[in-house]
């Protein structure tokens, strides 16, 4: 196989972002998958407000399915807090639903016009190291050799392991199951679950649209440091009962039928993975670019994906340039956000007492506007007013409260580099 510039390894948003802008800087490039496309994926299908500000500045159009400005919380106790995306300075004042099968399609599409040569097939390691990667060996015995190597990979990614990139033992961990309805949603939902009585569920539930006169549904748990099977049979085990109170709140029609499980890993916070090192960089899902606190990571995961791209098509020394970037755009909040989540998972009550306290009505007045700012990751950018003043407050008290925080200093060590 002929030799090429940069290997990207897996063709989902992450990965087909940086194909694009790296075959647009005139890098031969090759993106790697083992799917034929269209292919489906586990996932909220919801592209946030900054997600929709890429597609428009790396000009691809994508077939939305719905598009909005709100996202709705709903508490414990049934009370719901309206949370309003606004426009800001760096993103877009909605976001977008787009079924995976069909963003990832489009997006791999762009990365293919604009030059990616496409291969089929399974990365098992590298060849060389980090710091002197020559490429990728796949299943079938073939070598892709390249200069640069970028894992798109997902949450398991191959690339970070082979390339010793990520500490199991200390990476953040959670698992989604997601099914589809064939039920009109006209705005997204997030719902705090209680299988036991002020007891929430370790995690996040949701029912958001599809378009298609359907909607994504699905239930989350995180697990910390933990990845084993135990987690998938909890999410499944209480799927049910968590449908049940979707109906009880009127979120969902009596007798729906779910179709298309799928459950997947997420990798949150970035913790215990150190996203670049010598020719190798991490991006979206395999450098743990998922929000710890509401679990987005669409994009995060291309804006990553493009900053991987500029910083090799730059040079000088690439890895410390992706990183400072990372540090700046992530790095404060996914370290305090990291930290919170990893104190208070394990506190199903203080979680129970944080969901009904924001969605009681008279408190949602009063700190909505503010809260989908911090959420959201939204602060930075967003247009000067009361609601980032109250937002900024927010993550200051954040870091405080994490300030010596153990998740949080592994956060800033692989940020640094270390």
């Amino acid at each position: 196989m002929r030799r090429f510039d940069a290997a990207v390894v897996g063709a989902g948003p992450a990965g087909s972002i940086a194909a694009h802008v790296l075959s647009h800087g005139g890098a031969r490039t090759c993106l790697i998958d083992p799917a034929s496309f269209p292919r489906d994926k586990a996932c909220g299908d919801l592209v946030g407000p900054r997600g929709v500000r890429l597609l428009e500045q790396v000009d691809i159009p994508v077939p939305v399915a719905v598009s909005g400005s709100d996202i709705i919380l709903v508490g414990p106790a049934g009370n719901r807090a309206r949370l309003v995306w606004r426009p800001g300075s760096t993103y877009a004042d909605h976001a977008v639903a787009v079924p995976r099968a069909s963003l990832d399609t489009v997006l791999r599409d762009a990365a293919l016009d604009a030059g990616a040569t496409p291969i089929k097939g399974r990365v098992v390691g590298l060849i060389g190291g980090p710091e002197s990667v020559e490429g990728v060996r796949l299943a079938d015995g073939t070598l892709a050799r390249a200069d640069f190597l970028v894992g798109a990979d997902g949450a398991r990614s191959t690339v970070a392991s082979s390339a010793g990139l990520v500490d199991p033992h200390h990476a953040m961990w959670g698992f989604a199951l997601r099914c589809y309805l064939q039920q009109a949603v006209e705005v997204p939902f997030i719902v705090a679950f209680e299988p036991e009585r002020r007891r929430v569920f370790p995690g996040y539930g949701w029912v958001f649209p599809s378009g298609d006169g359907r909607a994504n549904l699905g239930l989350g748990i995180g697990t910390l440091h933990e990845r084993t099977g135990a987690a998938a049979v909890a999410v499944a085990r209480h799927l049910d009962g968590f449908v049940e109170g979707l109906v009880t709140q009127g979120l969902v029609d009596q007798g729906v039928t779910l179709t298309q499980r799928r459950g997947g890993w997420l990798k949150m916070g970035m913790v215990g993975t150190r996203p670049a090192r010598g020719r190798v960089f991490l991006v979206g899902d395999a450098a743990g670019l998922v929000n710890p606190l509401q679990g987005e990571g669409i994009a995060q995961a291309m804006m990553s994906g493009r900053a991987a791209a500029e910083a090799i098509l730059t040079g000088g020394d690439r890895a410390a340039s992706y990183r400072r970037f990372l540090a700046a755009t992530f790095g404060g909040f996914h370290a305090s956000a990291a930290a919170l989540h990893a104190m208070t998972l394990s506190r199903p009550r203080i979680l129970s007492a944080a969901a009904r306290t924001l969605t009681f009505p008279c408190v949602a007045r009063v700190v909505s506007d503010a809260w989908v700012l911090y959420w959201n990751d939204l602060v930075d950018g967003a247009q000067p007013g009361w609601a980032k003043t109250k937002a900024a407050a927010i993550g200051r008290l954040a870091d405080v409260v994490t300030a010596g925080a153990q998740t949080r200093r592994r956060v800033e060590k692989v940020l640094e580099g270390r």
